[in-house]
């Protein structure tokens, strides 16, 4: 979900002086929810033909809290986007924050996913700086497909 919100960041800040906060909270918002519904889908349909059977409400339910947590990604954007449409800091300034708070927050939860991971030190620390980089350069790509 990071990377989708990633990516949605940054094409509204290079349209930001066009676009109202408003607007670009509206934009955040659909497509994270349009992708929380595809991936809900997307378990359902996993978990069927995985265990050859439909998943009870206990399942669906696991389903969607961890669909529902993923929605705590654009808690950040969506508060400096508000903050934005009071006046408080430019819709572009709140835009490049949040897409500095979604690479960090990445980062952390690569970190903490792997904690109880038998690697060494250094394979985690390799692993969480080949996230962030794959981070930084789906950024590069969406700003050069969008300068074209």
């Amino acid at each position: 979900m990071g990377f989708t919100v990633l990516a949605v960041l940054l094409a509204l800040s290079i349209h930001a002086e066009q676009t109202a906060p408003g607007m670009a909270a509206l934009t955040l918002f659909i497509t994270v929810l349009g992708i929380l519904l595809a991936g809900l889908g997307a378990d359902l349909i996993a978990y069927t033909v995985a265990h050859a059977a439909v998943p009870d409400r206990r399942e669906v339910g696991q389903m969607i809290r961890v669909a529902g947590g993923a929605l705590l990604s654009v808690v950040v954007p969506m508060i400096l986007i508000g903050l934005s449409g009071l006046g408080v800091i430019r819709l572009a300034r709140a835009l490049t924050i949040s897409q500095i708070v979604i690479m960090v927050t990445l980062g952390v939860i690569a970190l903490i996913a792997l904690r109880r991971v038998p690697l060494p030190l250094w394979q985690r620390a390799a692993l969480v700086a080949t996230l962030m980089a794959i981070g930084a350069f789906a950024v590069v790509l969406e700003l050069v497909a969008h300068l074209l």
